[in-house]
């Protein structure tokens, strides 16, 4: 062993200055590639007019807060999961409630809509991510169907089906990240990397994607290679949690939004940030992103009950939406890009375009 013939606390000691400085190293080569600032190059694209956004639909029937939605392919409907242990599936056209499953236990913080449409997944505290096929039976007991796919040593975060019904990617309190095969629970790949609670992932968009990105309370997000469980790239520029991290539509970058009150996005070729979305106002921290379609825009919403709106490219708020009467917890552009749905502590989902 290298350490052989070193005394415990010198080897400790010697391999930490080691690593700092390497890592110093990296920082340097790094910032060699770093010429040009992202709004420099924006400077010559015209700027966005005036463009108006309002609540199109309020969607109210969970008795407590809204933890987290998804959209269904369909680009109509809707998941959500509250903290009041229900999860519901919408048709956001006319606001019904087409399923509703109690979970055995409350504050149901993750959920998704599978691929096909034909199943959901959802888990928070009960440390488990359950499946439910989902029919147009009206009298059948949904729950009898339930069927739990991962198990985690600590609560469930977030979860995400890959691009079939077959697999599904979660993201725990226990500091990993996991992926599960959806018939027999099989745990196929975990990743180890964050040094605390994983809040939240999101897939590569592209058909191949192989790769995820995740984001912790260890300020970390962190790039996997989906195949061999390893980190490709990690990214610590926050001064707290990431609570949201979303792919630009290329897949080339990638956004987050954090504790810290900004939102900043990372290129990965150029394997740095490249941009800060913030203001000295913005003082609440961020707890989801989104993209537009065109990848232009920029949609956060925050701890202070609002939802800002930037100029991806200039690095500017072009707009700020009021509605929710308590935080913004949740936030997705539907799969057409027409409209967005945001998720709040004030018990409703609203649906903006």
């Amino acid at each position: 062993m290298a350490t052989d013939g070193l005394h415990e606390n010198e080897t400790l000691a010697s391999l930490k200055s080691e690593a700092e400085s390497l890592k110093g190293k990296l920082e340097e080569e790094r910032a060699k590639l770093h010429d040009v600032e992202l709004h420099q190059v924006a400077e010559r694209v015209e700027a966005l007019g005036q463009f108006v956004m309002k609540t199109r639909r309020t969607l109210k029937g969970h008795g407590n807060k809204v933890l987290c939605m998804d959209w269904c392919k369909d680009k109509r409907r809707i998941v959500s999961s509250s903290q009041d242990g229900k999860v519901i599936v919408w048709d956001s056209f006319t606001t019904n409630k087409e399923h509703a499953v109690t979970m055995p236990c409350t504050w149901v913080m993750a959920c998704a809509y599978a691929p096909s449409g034909c199943a959901i997944a959802c888990g928070g505290l009960d440390n488990k991510c359950s499946v439910y096929p989902l029919t147009f039976d009206k009298n059948e007991n949904m729950a009898a169907k339930k069927k739990s796919v991962a198990m985690h040593t600590n609560y469930l975060s977030a979860c995400s089906f890959t691009n079939s019904d077959m697999q599904i990617l979660t993201a725990s309190g226990d500091g990993t990240c996991a992926l599960w095969d959806v018939e027999s629970g099989q745990l196929l790949q975990s990743f180890h990397g964050h040094g605390a609670d994983v809040l939240c992932l999101d897939l590569a968009p592209s058909e191949t994607g192989n790769t995820f990105v995740s984001g912790g309370c260890d300020k970390k997000a962190i790039v996997w290679d989906m195949r061999s469980g390893q980190c490709v790239q990690a990214f610590e520029t926050h001064e707290s949690d990431i609570n949201s991290v979303r792919y630009y539509p290329s897949g080339d970058a990638f956004a987050s939004g954090s504790d810290d009150a900004t939102c900043r996005l990372y290129d990965l070729r150029a394997d740095r940030e490249v941009a800060i979305y913030s203001k000295e106002s913005i003082i609440f921290g961020a707890s989801s992103v989104d993209f537009s379609l065109s990848g232009r825009l920029l949609f956060a919403g925050y701890n202070d009950y609002t939802i800002n709106v930037w100029d991806v490219l200039k690095g500017s708020r072009v707009s700020i939406l009021f509605g929710h009467e308590n935080r913004v917890s949740t936030l997705r552009v539907s799969p057409d890009g027409t409209a967005f749905c945001s998720g709040s502590w004030d018990h409703t989902l609203r649906v903006w375009a």
